[in-house]
């Protein structure tokens, strides 16, 4: 699995989660909410320090991750994370 973001999309984390750099932001399968991947499961986000990191990319100053643990949700596919320009909001792209 390969994981990406763009650099608007990570202003947008920085910005809204109120992210400095050296911090880390762990993306995690949950329980319910609205996904396409897995029946039943979301993708979460959340400020967090990382425990044993599957997947990892850089971006303005911020870690982004997934924890091996929760590597199963995306089904062996590529994440990259992009910002929707209309909805200023992130975007996430399953391949």
């Amino acid at each position: 699995m390969k994981m990406s973001i763009s650099q608007d999309a990570a202003k947008w984390y920085k910005d809204e989660m109120q992210l400095k750099d050296g911090d880390f932001l762990r993306f995690f399968a949950r329980y319910g909410g609205c996904g396409n991947v897995q029946k039943g499961f979301s993708l979460g986000v959340a400020k967090d320090e990382p425990v044993d990191i599957g997947v990892e990319t850089s971006c303005l100053g911020v870690t982004f991750f997934v924890e091996e643990k929760d590597l199963w949700y995306f089904d062996s596919r590529d994440l990259t994370i992009e910002l929707d320009p209309d909805h200023d909001e992130p975007v996430f792209y399953f391949s």
